[in-house]
């Protein structure tokens, strides 16, 4: 892959997080592919999901961001690709989730994303997102 591509992989992993951060449903739908698939495990417990398609994990996240009375900030870092291809790679990073609430920041969770990512008319879409989170949020 080259360079360029890696980090418009980067800005569309970073952008995912920002766009639940901001609850701004437009960056996140522009995030993720039309046929894209989520799951979670929480602190090595049963399977989440699949959420399967675009609307299903828009949804997902809309109800998890309802429920939210903080502000959360997912802290991307660590990326680096698993499998790197013309149209599909595979990059695995890591989580830092924070809350802040009654002006105090804590540390909610730590996990690891695994995001296989596609070509999708020119630009880079997740199409499979998989969370392992060590603490239940």
């Amino acid at each position: 892959m080259k360079p360029e591509e890696k980090l418009e992989i980067h800005e569309v992993i970073y952008k995912a997080a920002h766009g639940y951060d901001a609850h701004n449903v437009e960056m996140l739908t522009a995030c993720f592919a039309e046929e894209s698939v989520m799951t979670i495990r929480v602190g090595g417990g049963d399977l989440i999901g699949p959420y399967d398609g675009l609307e299903a994990v828009l949804n997902f996240m809309k109800r998890a961001m309802k429920r939210q009375t903080d502000k959360r900030l997912h802290q991307i870092s660590n990326i680096f690709f698993e499998e790197e291809g013309e149209e599909v790679a595979v990059a695995l990073s890591s989580l830092t989730l924070f809350s802040t609430d009654n002006e105090t920041c804590r540390l909610l969770s730590t996990g690891i994303y695994r995001d296989e990512v596609v070509k999708v008319n020119g630009s880079w879409k997740i199409s499979r997102r998989h969370l392992d989170i060590e603490l239940p949020v």
